[in-house]
């Protein structure tokens, strides 16, 4: 509940500052004779945007990952508490510099009086019969001002170019999901340090900050030379970059998914079998011919067993090693083991032969940290006993294990590093629990000592993060060149009166672009990512191509800083001192 009150909160507070913060400081600038430094403003903004953006991601996941709290091993209190104080900060710096702010002030509800104007032409357009006039909005000159309605019509040619924007957005903002579960399942270790896959997010507020000044000191001149300075046109580049990106996220997706764990499918189950026991013990299975030789502590799979709902696999088990060693008071055994179809079933052998059986889960976490279960046989006159995780001579994790009832323990999430594990003298030194690992810590406690080793069920991840930055660099680009230039192209437009009015617009493209990636995710049209990728990467260049078209037949305006400044405030009485007899 205070999660989603903390969301309502922020969404108040932005829906208040993101549309007015751009116009309030292009406001500051008087056109058309401050107009380059106009643009240099847009620029210098999204720059400190970004410059925000960058702390923020550099930071956050060190906050609160590498600090503990309130009995946690993490601390999100302090990832949120740190960027309130800044904004509080923030706050008091901007109300301090009031006194040398332009203001223009309010003069009415815009969008109120839009909506009533635009209302107005609609409903005298369907009512009025045998009237013509050239535009639609025209029908609303009996009651609203001129200036007024030649505003709204200025206001609604920049909005039409708005209609192919949220696509752009929807491949952008996936930066922080599915480019970031891609990150997920890949490598970032470099020597001794380690790239969280959130981070890599980094690289975005980053590449923006060079290339914002790269750009417009080399890249738009160059640009302008063949003709493509126009703000359209380098939105249309921009859009291109977008989803140029795409397809260099698949390409990466294409050689990632052969990294990713075979998981149970239709028609086939998996079969694993732990031995828990310090002594060697072979399995022979009938229908399909199977010879499993298992060493101590060691693991056997099959990951394609033909299966229909279930199958049942004959077996017989040697355990004449152990017998001989005293470990077991078993020679061979017969029986049966069951697996299921879609599932990763595990039999573990004990004392008391294939003794029991789990559904086992083999998929890599969601944030890519190292899953891991113990496996522990104790023998039944033996103590309960601890599994320990340790990492710098002090205790991680514990895993309780029960000699009464043998049972593997829940499969648990812990971080990635090199870990000591521990049962009760035995010490398994410096094993590393990678990135993507799934992990089984087998092992026995007898009258005779403890002994466990590591299994690994799934291969921790082996593709690095940095094959990610390719992606990252196109669609910076393409964000400096869409964003900015955006920004700079709704504010120029737009009439005096609808500044904000447009930068809420350009602004609510974001907020549908987000929807389509929910909607599209929702649907669940593909079982692989690379088939999203390449849907995204394909629908941006429709969509571009589309905007251009649109853009074609655009003719910029001019706003010069003497423009009438409509009053949108109420009007009472019989005379409406808004008024201008404007020529027809």
């Amino acid at each position: 509940e205070f999660s989603l009150f903390g969301l309502v909160l922020i969404a108040i507070g932005t829906g208040g500052i993101k549309p007015c913060v751009a116009a309030f400081g292009g406001d500051q600038f008087i056109l058309p004779q401050q107009e380059r430094y106009l643009s240099t403003f847009f620029s210098l903004f999204y720059f400190s945007i970004n410059s925000g953006s960058l702390i923020s991601t550099f930071l956050t996941p060190v906050l609160r990952s590498s600090v503990s709290c309130f009995g946690d091993s993490t601390c999100y209190s302090l990832a949120f508490l740190v960027p309130a104080i800044l904004m509080t900060l923030s706050i008091v710096i901007f109300v301090l510099g009031k006194p040398l702010y332009k203001i223009v002030k309010p003069t009415g509800n815009v969008v109120l009086n839009v909506s009533r104007c635009i209302s107005h032409a609609i409903y005298r357009k369907v009512t009025s019969k045998g009237e013509k006039r050239k535009y639609w909005l025209d029908y609303a000159d009996d009651k609203y001002d001129r200036l007024l309605i030649n505003d709204i019509k200025s206001a609604l040619q920049v909005m039409v170019l708005f209609i192919p924007i949220p696509i752009f957005w929807a491949l952008f903002d996936q930066q922080g999901s599915r480019w970031t579960f891609q990150a997920t399942r890949m490598n970032g270790e470099i020597g001794n340090f380690l790239i969280e896959p959130d981070q890599m997010q980094v690289f975005n507020p980053l590449l923006v900050l060079i290339f914002i000044p790269l750009f417009e000191s080399w890249l738009y001149p160059l640009m302008g030379k063949i003709g493509l300075r126009t703000p359209l046109r380098i939105l249309s580049v921009g859009g291109f970059l977008a989803s140029l990106s795409f397809v260099a996220a698949a390409v990466v997706e294409l050689d990632l998914e052969k990294t990713y764990p075979i998981l149970p499918s239709k028609d086939l189950a998996q079969l694993r079998v732990f031995n828990t026991l310090d002594c060697n013990v072979r399995v022979t299975v009938h229908d399909p011919e199977l010879s499993i030789a298992l060493k101590s502590m060691d693991m056997w799979e099959d990951r394609y067993i033909e299966a229909k709902g279930e199958r049942k696999l004959s077996y017989e088990a040697d355990f004449s090693v152990c017998d001989q060693a005293g470990i077991t008071a078993l020679n061979k055994t017969r029986g049966e083991m069951l697996v299921l179809e879609k599932q990763a079933t595990s039999w573990a052998i004990t004392q008391n032969g294939l003794s029991h059986v789990y559904n086992d889960s083999i998929d890599k976490s969601s944030n890519g940290n190292p899953l891991i279960r113990g496996l522990i046989y104790v023998e039944p006159s033996q103590p309960d006993v601890d599994l320990e995780l340790i990492q710098k001579d002090a205790v991680v994790k514990t895993l309780k294990i029960n000699s009464s009832l043998f049972h593997e323990t829940e499969l648990i999430e812990v971080a990635h590093g090199v870990y000591d594990i521990r049962l009760n003298e035995f010490v398994k030194k410096e094993v590393p629990l990678k990135l993507g690992g799934v992990y089984t810590v087998v092992g026995s406690v007898t009258e005779k000592g403890s002994k466990v080793d590591l299994i690994t069920v799934t291969e921790p991840n082996t593709m690095h993060m940095l094959w990610l930055i390719p992606q990252y660099v196109i669609i910076t680009m393409g964000e400096v060149m869409f964003s900015v230039t955006g920004l700079e192209f709704a504010f120029t437009q737009a009439p005096i009166s609808m500044k904000s009015l447009l930068q809420a617009c350009w602004l609510l493209t974001t907020a549908i672009g987000n929807l389509i990636v929910v909607i599209v995710a929702e649907i669940s049209i593909f079982d692989r990512q690379i088939f999203e990728f390449v849907l995204f990467a394909v629908l941006m260049f429709v969509d571009i191509i589309i905007f251009s078209i649109i853009a074609k037949f655009y003719k910029y305006v001019d706003n010069p800083e003497d423009e009438e400044i409509i009053d949108m405030s109420e009007k009472f009485g019989t005379v409406n001192t808004s008024y201008h007899d404007d020529e027809k």
